[in-house]
């Protein structure tokens, strides 16, 4: 008796090649997103540097930015002394914000947390208002690292006492949560304080370190930012599977041979450390940390080997962008950029949420 023919083997592998041709599509167009990525936000970074009190056009600009030395003197000026370094200093911190909102949200399994939820950007307001208030020189340590250092330290300190108790108490997602928001009350409380005791012309200045701004860095400070964020993302992206294993939630991730508590105090102390720093050089800046990481979300899904740098562009992008329409809301007067961060970001999150046809955590 002949035996039947058996089918099973080119069946299976013609499905094989199916799964693997699709994934391959998948990376693709992930790859392709990205590159659109950031070459609308290089369209904004231009268009900002631009754009301001006497716009220069996009032909000098690019110019002015490239070949210096064959620009006009004045357009040269303008671009690398004016505009240059409040425009770096919104990229690299919507970049910095929307790393830390989006490892937070990965390590916490919270879509709502950003370097607000653990009191990162509270203590970082107490600390610029304390050094505004009394006086950098009143306190002998503080005083030599001014206003942005003092911020810096207590958003450190912060970070620190939240690792601490998670230590102590396990890092439990939980934990962490109610710490940061334990924390975000207290120096809430404490800058009232210092805004009650201010003089007429130190409330101003607390007021506005406050709404955040990206005209106070200076080329160090943007310096020192480059160098957290180049120490801070390759270690990111060597963990990227890790990372990405942690949204399967603890259980599964353990399974996988996943170090969960250790992974997430060391990704908790990086990107503290990247959130600070941001923090202290441009104020507080809202929405960015909360928006950028769901509209990484949204076009490369999950895998941190895309979702980082994708988290990295929106970041810059989200941030530049509202930096452009500071500048055009009225012309010759530049607005805070965290107010319009605020009052853009509420639109575009709630935009996020309705065109998602899933939960947008899942």
């Amino acid at each position: 008796m002949t035996a039947a023919p058996d089918l099973s083997v080119p069946a299976v592998s013609a499905r094989a090649q199916e799964v693997v041709g699709a994934h391959h599509s998948r990376l693709r167009r992930k790859r392709l997103i990205l590159a659109a990525l950031v070459l609308l936000t290089l369209v904004v970074v231009v268009a900002d540097i631009a754009i301001g009190g006497e716009s220069l056009r996009i032909g000098d600009t690019v110019r002015a930015i490239f070949v210096p030395w064959d620009a006009p003197v004045v357009d040269t000026e303008i671009v690398w002394h004016i505009r240059m370094p409040m425009t770096v200093t919104g990229i690299l911190v919507g970049a910095a914000l929307s790393l830390a909102g989006a490892e937070m949200q990965t390590i916490l399994n919270n879509p709502l947390a950003e370097p607000y939820t653990l009191g990162v950007s509270a203590a970082a307001s107490f600390g610029a208002a304390l050094s505004l208030v009394i006086g950098v020189s009143a306190i002998p340590v503080l005083g030599l690292i001014g206003t942005a250092g003092t911020a810096w330290v207590f958003a450190m300190l912060t970070s620190a006492v939240i690792i601490g108790f998670s230590v102590l108490r396990g890092p439990h997602t939980e934990t962490m949560v109610l710490l940061g928001i334990a924390m975000v009350f207290l120096f809430t409380a404490l800058l009232s304080l210092m805004q009650y005791v201010a003089s007429e012309a130190q409330l101003q200045q607390v007021v506005f370190w406050t709404l955040g701004s990206l005209s106070r860095a200076s080329w160090p400070q943007v310096g020192m930012l480059a160098a957290v964020l180049v120490v801070a993302v390759p270690l990111v992206l060597r963990a990227s599977w890790k990372l990405t294993a942690m949204r399967l939630g603890d259980d599964r991730a353990r399974a996988l041979g996943v170090r969960v508590e250790r992974l997430r105090i060391v990704v908790l102390a990086g990107i503290s450390l990247v959130a600070a720093t941001a923090v202290s050089i441009a104020g507080s800046i809202g929405f960015v940390g909360l928006v950028g990481p769901h509209v990484a979300r949204m076009l490369v899904g999950e895998d941190h080997r895309y979702f980082v740098t994708a988290s990295l562009f929106s970041g810059a992008f989200l941030l530049c962008a509202s930096s452009l329409v500071a500048k055009m809301i009225v012309p010759g007067v530049l607005i805070p950029v965290g107010i319009i961060t605020s009052i853009v970001g509420v639109p575009v999150f709630l935009g996020l949420i309705l065109s998602r046809r899933r939960k947008l955590w899942t």
